[in-house]
């Protein structure tokens, strides 16, 4: 990639692409055909608003359909573009291969700013943004999936999958047609939390291992390290709250579009919640200062720093002023192709997009599963499960003489709700793909965690177009 030219989202992703499959020595017809976009519908929502017609384009890009339905979600911005639509398309691909879900890539798109318009105008403009899709087959249960993205939510998800159940009112699958959605429209327990939480896990997984963290100077005590995360949407608020519940991390700054909140001795998170709830905004907040300079969030010293918002935020302008050990990507391409070099020959481990915020295609997979079984998880064995629990208890005490403590006794009980079930597979899924990575690191020699990544990917979608004779992979 030339130095003068700033790479495009989508040359940021073909770049790693190409340096991964150089390192597994693929050939380049081969190449091609993996990155190569499927397919690109684009559409022309035309709508009339106080009397007067508006028109928003809107995008739904198919990267892959070696597996069906092809998964990604649906973003609403007055930034998007195709560009950055077949980029993250491409990114759902390699990150559903990466962590072994059974789903080819897709996104979707549309140029609004959500914020300019009515909840009855919004809900207008989805169905038929929805319907132009659907009619065309980039949207059903077995051939595409949208969940919710930047700008979208539970309530957008519910508004598309009505427009579909009246366009196809006999297929009793239609809850599946979407994913993201409230529980009561059959979505699943912990899919809002889920991006946030596989990103606590991955940085977990990398604790675990020695090599890694003697490596960068981390402590393997999550508590024990400094962490900034530049943004606090619907990923990095619920990563936020994750890492200060259940590992009591020491989050000393976080960023938003404005500014962002600084306190050396760590940021109280449930009091934060509190207050962005109330006021949605970080000023006024009594537990940190406020600095109204966004983009510094990024060069403040910490262990480790999570780029939680847009794509392109650390590159070849503001890399070298980077001062951390890891960076962890929970947003889609926060780190250029350029920028990701340098780091690498700084010695800066980089947890990659396509293995690090994966929690939410993951459990996303889970709920369209209860969708197409239609049986929620857990309900055929969670009693079966405590009554089997409970007769071993009677037995230990039985042939003991002693009774177990009653708050024990509830824990081993418990059967598995679909919450613990979500969780115990999300958690699963981070574990074994990591071990994976670190695998494919050791075969490959001095390659970074993202090309290692990349290469899992590739290598699956290699044997995939082998198997159909598409190509004479070798």
């Amino acid at each position: 990639m030339k130095n003068n030219h700033i790479p495009t989202f989508k040359e940021n992703v073909d770049a790693f692409v190409l340096k991964a499959s150089k390192a597994l020595k693929l050939s380049d017809d081969l190449i091609d055909h993996i990155r190569t976009t499927h397919s690109v519908l684009q559409v022309n929502v035309g709508i009339k608003i106080k009397n007067k017609i508006e028109n928003f384009t809107g995008w739904r890009a198919v990267h892959s359909e070696h597996r069906l339905p092809s998964k990604g979600g649906i973003r609403y911005s007055a930034d998007v573009n195709q560009d950055e639509t077949e980029a993250l398309a491409a990114l759902m691909t390699y990150k559903c291969a990466v962590v072994d879900i059974p789903f080819g890539g897709s996104k979707g798109s549309l140029k609004i700013d959500p914020k300019k318009y009515s909840e009855q105008e919004l809900k207008s403009i989805t169905h038929i943004y929805a319907e132009k899709l659907i009619k065309k087959g980039f949207l059903s249960p077995a051939i595409n999936v949208p969940a919710p993205d930047v700008g979208t939510g539970e309530r957008e998800m519910v508004w598309i999958m009505d427009a579909y159940k009246n366009l196809f009112p006999n297929d009793i699958n239609y809850l599946a047609c979407v994913t993201g959605k409230p529980i009561a429209y059959g979505g699943i327990r912990g899919r809002a939390q889920a991006t946030g939480r596989g990103v606590e896990e991955s940085i977990r997984e990398y604790l675990r291992h020695e090599q890694l963290y003697k490596r960068t100077k981390l402590n393997p005590n999550l508590s024990k390290n400094t962490i900034v995360i530049q943004g606090f949407g619907k990923v990095g608020k619920s990563l936020a709250e994750e890492l200060f519940t259940r590992d009591h991390a020491k989050i000393i700054a976080i960023g938003e579009y404005n500014g962002y909140l600084y306190n050396e001795k760590g940021i109280d998170i449930a009091l934060l919640l509190k207050h962005f709830d109330k006021t949605k905004n970080f000023k006024n907040f009594k537990g940190a200062k406020f600095i109204e300079k966004p983009a510094d969030v990024l060069t403040i010293a910490c262990d480790i720093l999570i780029p939680a918002a847009m794509e392109s935020v650390i590159n070849r302008a503001n890399v070298n002023e980077i001062k951390t050990k890891l960076i962890v990507e929970a947003a889609n391409g926060p780190v250029t192709y350029n920028a990701d070099e340098i780091l690498h020959k700084k010695g800066i481990d980089v947890l990659p997009d396509i293995y690090v915020n994966s929690g939410g295609v993951v459990v996303s997979y889970f709920e369209w599963v209860k969708n197409i079984t239609h049986v929620r998880f857990g309900r055929l064995q969670r009693r079966y499960e405590e009554n089997k629990m409970n007769e071993l208890i009677q037995v230990i005490e039985d042939a003991t003489g002693r009774s177990i403590p009653e708050k024990y006794k509830n824990n081993v009980i418990h059967g598995a709700q679909e919450i613990d079930l979500v969780n115990s597979g999300l958690e699963d899924v981070m574990r074994e793909t990591f071990k994976e990575i670190l695998k494919n690191m050791k075969n490959l020699k001095k390659v970074s965690l993202r090309t290692a990544a990349y290469a899992i990917a590739l290598n699956k979608l290699k044997q995939y177009h082998k198997d159909m004779g598409v190509s004479n992979a070798h």
